[in-house]
């Protein structure tokens, strides 16, 4: 257990709070680019700010403070211009930096101008990458954003899929060094909901955690599996500050505030070798819902499953009255780790994990245990028959509520029709002849 106030380290994240100044100094996901294919603005809240997240006509994405500073107006109801986001109220305009460029009638008063050039708004940096919208707001020189190697990959279909989960971020990532879980809230909780009386999958024997330069590793070998299983031999990635990377897609918690985060998946679904060669023109993007239509919490999907257990230990956990086990060793180092980096920062050393080469940060390597098959790719008779990434070739099994318009994209780019009905019931449960397929 922790104390109280190592609990309030680990959790809060405004303006001013250690943990919140940490992880500014990090570039985070936070929308995706085909967001804005139809609109221009859209407000945002990150790590207790209130903001405004814009694409102006030139095409450059701007974060700025949500509230414009003549008269408080809300700059979500600003509309777009050639290089900046314009006030609706009174027409101050302000460039992606935060610098007011424009202020209409005081310009005609004051020739000089001198109000409007003293003029600047809270403006944090956003670059475009991968399908989705990056920000940092740390202090300059920001690091560069990181260029992992699934980015670069070729011939698959990827997707940024989000949702907003009412709960602390760190519970979220905490579940990112859990592999316990795997076997209990995605293996026999879906086996559960489709029959009672199920037989519990294999039990986990060994698991081992490792530290690098990006992260932890951990490993886990189970019941039914040998020394030579890319999961012990391989492993997963609990990625820092606030990632998770599977081989296939990756996983970031970002803060809302102190009781909501922003989860972001990334999936890349590699095409079968017979769709080769295949170039993805359009990354969608796209929110799915956390309840149902009776309020009831999906549990259908892999992330619905994690989300239901992330809020179910309360808006921000009480780590003062848990009770840890041998389980828990990875949560253990995690925590460890980052009172480590929040005394380490403070004392002015460099945090964790940040790329400041810029000629270092190309393809940037990320141990997977399914590399092999995402570089060379797979006929479609092995996609589907493998234990890790063939589920997806049948159906999107990450997260419910995925757009008709994105299904067909994918099923266009995969050469092959999905059956959803097929692995899904009304309420969600998986079939049971995918019972030992491995899902997160």
């Amino acid at each position: 257990m922790l104390s109280q106030e190592k609990n309030n380290l680990l959790t809060q994240v405004g303006p001013g709070t250690p943990m919140g100044d940490y992880l500014r100094r990090y570039w985070h996901p936070v929308a995706g680019v085909s967001e804005f294919d139809q609109k221009s603005v859209r407000p945002i809240r990150l790590f207790g700010e209130d903001l405004v997240l814009f694409k102006d006509l030139s095409g450059t994405f701007g974060l700025v403070q949500r509230r414009c500073p003549h008269r408080n107006a809300d700059l979500a109801f600003g509309f777009v211009e050639q290089c900046g986001l314009r006030c609706a109220y009174h027409g101050w305009e302000f460039d992606a930096s935060g610098q007011c460029t424009h202020q209409p009638y005081e310009e005609i008063v004051d020739v000089d101008a001198r109000l409007r050039q003293k003029t600047k708004i809270t403006a944090y940096e956003v670059r475009a990458k991968a399908g989705m919208i990056w920000a940092y707001m740390g202090p300059a020189p920001a690091p560069e954003l990181p260029d992992w190697e699934p980015f670069n990959y070729t011939n698959g279909f990827a997707q940024v899929v989000m949702a907003e989960v009412p709960c602390n971020w760190f519970q979220c990532q905490e579940n990112s060094i859990d592999p316990i879980h795997f076997e209990w809230t995605h293996n026999n909780w879906t086996e559960r909901q489709q029959d009672s009386q199920s037989e519990h999958v294999p039990t986990h024997l060994r698991t081992l955690y490792e530290e690098f330069d990006y992260g932890f590793i951990y490993k886990r070998l189970r019941a039914h599996e040998n020394e030579e299983n890319p999961m012990w031999t391989t492993g997963r990635v609990t990625l820092w500050p606030n990632g998770f990377y599977l081989g296939h897609h990756f996983e970031w918690r970002v803060p809302i505030d102190d009781e909501n985060t922003l989860s972001l998946l990334w999936v890349f679904n590699k095409v079968p070798k017979e769709q080769e060669p295949y170039v993805q023109q359009h990354i969608p993007s796209w929110y799915g819902p956390v309840r149902d239509e009776n309020g009831e919490w999906i549990t259908s999907h892999v992330a619905n499953q994690d989300f239901a257990a992330w809020v179910g230990q309360g808006a921000i956990t009480d780590r003062t009255k848990e009770t840890l086990g041998a389980s828990d060793r990875g949560i253990v180092m995690l925590r460890r780790r980052f009172f480590e980096e929040l005394e380490a920062v403070a004392e002015g050393k460099t945090p964790k994990g940040l790329i400041t080469d810029s000629a270092a940060n190309h393809n940037v390597y990320l141990p997977s245990a399914c590399r092999d098959e995402m570089l060379n790719g797979m006929t479609r008779e092995a996609l589907a028959a493998h234990p890790l990434l063939g589920a997806y070739l049948r159906d999107f099994i990450g997260q419910y509520g995925q757009p008709e318009e994105v299904r067909e994209a994918y099923e266009a780019a995969i050469g092959q029709k999905v059956n959803r009905a097929r692995f899904f019931s009304v309420h969600g449960a998986r079939q049971k002849d995918e019972r030992e397929t491995e899902t997160s």
